[in-house]
């Protein structure tokens, strides 16, 4: 999952980015509000980290400009100083998904990070039965009955994100984006998305009929459950 991160203070910025990068997160970052919207008017997120108070402008601004773009479902948590009731029921009036005060926990940002994916997706906990398989969103595993298949980050991402948007035909230029980030820095003549989706089919092939995992022809894939 691709994550941007709009916080002006910079070593708060740069210890969640290692943070979350260590999770296997995707991380593009922003200092100022010009910047950020340049960003957001390229690239999708997954998640949005915004700060309220930027040098150069509003969060809430930018965050209304951002829920006013066409099709966009980038899930924003609000991360501010400001602890006054008033502002907490601005952010998420303007479209916020949910409000954390800092000083916080990393911890507790990732957590509300994956209750939030499993709202968006109506999942009841992070574990999700695809087939024959076990897909944990929060370990970030995938396992056949007790063995734990072993995939590379991509691997994995890949095969979250198609099971999260389960039923759906995924095009590729979308793989790329959610998985590998600005979309800009990417070759998108390469075929690196189906070897990526090649080797990931084999390791669960290996396992179990797989049938259910469909390529549709010059566009994506999609997973049926």
């Amino acid at each position: 999952m691709n994550v941007l991160i709009i916080e002006d203070e910079k070593s708060l910025g740069l210890e969640i980015a290692e943070y979350l990068a260590k999770e296997g997160f995707i991380i593009d970052m922003a200092r100022r509000k010009k910047s950020a919207e340049e960003k957001l008017f390229i690239n999708n997120y997954d998640f949005i980290l915004l700060d309220l108070g930027l040098p150069d402008g509003d969060g809430l601004d930018l965050l209304k400009q951002l829920k006013e773009l066409p099709n966009r479902d980038d899930a924003v948590i609000v991360l501010t100083a400001r602890g006054a009731l008033d502002d907490r029921i601005n952010g998420l009036e303007a479209g916020a998904d949910d409000y954390l005060p800092k000083p916080f926990a990393l911890s507790e940002l990732l957590a509300r990070m994956h209750a939030i994916t499993r709202r968006k997706h109506k999942l009841e906990k992070n574990e999700f039965k695809v087939h024959d398989f076990t897909l944990n969103i929060q370990n970030r595993t995938v396992s056949f009955g007790r063995e734990r298949i072993n995939l590379t980050k991509k691997e994995f991402e890949i095969f979250n994100y198609l099971v999260l948007n389960k039923n759906r035909v995924i095009p590729r230029l979308n793989i790329t984006e959610h998985v590998w980030g600005d979309i800009l820095e990417v070759n998108s003549d390469s075929n690196f998305v189906d070897v990526h989706v090649k080797n990931l089919r084999k390791k669960l092939a290996q396992h179990a009929p797989i049938d259910w995992f469909e390529t549709v022809r010059s566009i994506g894939y999609r997973i049926n459950i």
